[in-house]
This record gives structure tokens, C-alpha cells and sequence, in this order.
């Protein structure tokens, strides 16, 4: 299916950073990542040895029991926490050897959230929520307006946009949070559980806004569910038990 223009590019294209590459092949390639956290003297590992590769515009899912790893591995991916050893290439840049300063400035520039409890910011209006990631940019308040219309037309808010989280329904607060992760053009977008919360009508509503941010935005997604459901709209599934990445389903 060809890929529509994206409304975003013009973001990136103007003020690309200098550690925002573009990449041929995969994406994400982790190798031989190892997590493990201490609790008083006693150390509790939590991944090992995770190995994998995520194509560039594929939709990822990471299913497993609670406590298997799922969220430290995707804490990690999004440049949030790092590994104790390994390596994790994003884009062509090596984020696990990047300082605290630099990993800050390339989560901005590469990273789109989206959680469960959509983290909204209540005294700010949709608008304003979606805006946030751009007031970090060198775009003009025009430029700005453009995009985040764009991004709450392009998740059917725009009739929203002057009302406050406490206004919106959950599934409406969750397609602010996705117009949010998206408004910049990360290179990967990063989701939490993010039909957790929601109805299974709200549910289905956001699984099929993910889609539409691969086939017609060409987003790279890696979702962490419990959801069957949700992990059905994958293009892939790896399951991790115990800390371990086990089999793969496509």
C-alpha cells in the first residue's frame, strides 16, 4: 500500500538533530540487553540477554505475564532507563551509550508515548496537551497551530481542541495522548498498555488510530499488552517469560 504523505515531515525536515538519522533496514536492533534492579542486598534480575530487531514501520507487540519484563524492555527501547549491558541501536544511534543529557534531548526528537492513563496534563487544554512536545522545537506559534491541528484532525478531535481532559471521554483523552506522541514525527512510538483503561468500543477505536499511524504515517509502534485482542492488530507478537524473549508470531 503506498504511504500518504505525512503531515509531519515538514517538523523534522527544517530542524533535524544531528543524532536523528535516517536508517535503512531495522530500526531497532537490541543485542545481549541484560536489566536487573537491587532491592535492599538482594539483586533481582529482570531481562536476559534480549536479542531482536524491529523493521522500520512495523507494529510490535509484547505480551507476557505481569512481572515477565515487558515494560522495562519498552522503558529501555524509549531510552528511559538503560540496560546494565548491551546495546540498543535506534535509527542508527547507539542510545545506550549516550549520556543523561544527550538521551534527554534524542527521547525528545525520537520518542512518541502513548500510556494508559493517557498523562494529560488536566489544567491544559487538548490543544495545549498536543503542543507540548513542539515548544521544545524552533517552530513559529503558526507552525506550531498547523500541527497540532493537523494532528487532532487527523485523530477527529479537531471539534475538541479548546476542551480540558476532564471534558473528554477516556477514549478521547487517549486519541489526544496519540496525537500528542505523534504531533513531532518520532522515530518510534512507544504505548503502555493503552487500552488498558478503556471500554472495548474505546478500544478498538484506538487499535485502529494505530494502524492508520503505520500504513498511512509509517510509524514504527512497540505496544505492551495483555490484551489478545489488541496484540491481533500487530504485525508481529514476542512473548517474554521471565525476563526471556521467547517465540515469535506474525
Amino acid at each position: 500500500m503506498p504511504e500518504s504523505p505525512n503531515p509531519f515531515r515538514l517538523i523534522t525536515e527544517d530542524r533535524k538533530l544531528s543524532n536523528k538519522m535516517e536508517t535503512k533496514g531495522p530500526i531497532v536492533v537490541t543485542r545481549n540487553l541484560n536489566k536487573s534492579y537491587r532491592r535492599g542486598n538482594q539483586v533481582i534480575p529482570v531481562l536476559n540477554d534480549i536479542t531482536f530487531d524491529i523493521d522500520e514501520g512495523e507494529f510490535l507487540a509484547l505480551m507476557g505475564p505481569s512481572g515477565s519484563g515487558k515494560s522495562t524492555l519498552l522503558n529501555l527501547i524509549a531510552g528511559i532507563d538503560k540496560p546494565d549491558s548491551g546495546t540498543i541501536r535506534i535509527g542508527g544511534i547507539d542510545i545506550s551509550s549516550l549520556g543523561e543529557i544527550e538521551l534527554a534531548h534524542w527521547r525528545a526528537a525520537n520518542v512518541g508515548f502513548i500510556f494508559q492513563f493517557y498523562n494529560l496534563i488536566p489544567v491544559l487544554t487538548a490543544f495545549e496537551n498536543v503542543e507540548l512536545p513542539l515548544l521544545l522545537t524552533s517552530l513559529s506559534r503558526k507552525e506550531r497551530r498547523e500541527h497540532v491541528e493537523t494532528a487532532l484532525e487527523m485523530v477527529n478531535l479537531a471539534d475538541r481542541m479548546d476542551h480540558y481532559p476532564g471534558q473528554l471521554s477516556g477514549g478521547q483523552q487517549q486519541r489526544v495522548a496519540i496525537a500528542r506522541a505523534v504531533v513531532p514525527d518520532p522515530t518510534i512510538v512507544v504505548a503502555d498498555e493503552p487500552t488498558g483503561d478503556l471500554d472495548k468500543v474505546s478500544a478498538k477505536e484506538i487499535l485502529e488510530l494505530m494502524e492508520r499511524l503505520v500504513h498511512q504515517l509509517g510509524k514504527t509502534i512497540i505496544m505492551v499488552t495483555h490484551d489478545p485482542r489488541a496484540a491481533e492488530k500487530a504485525h508481529m507478537v514476542r512473548h517474554l517469560e521471565k525476563g526471556v524473549l521467547n517465540n515469535v508470531h506474525s
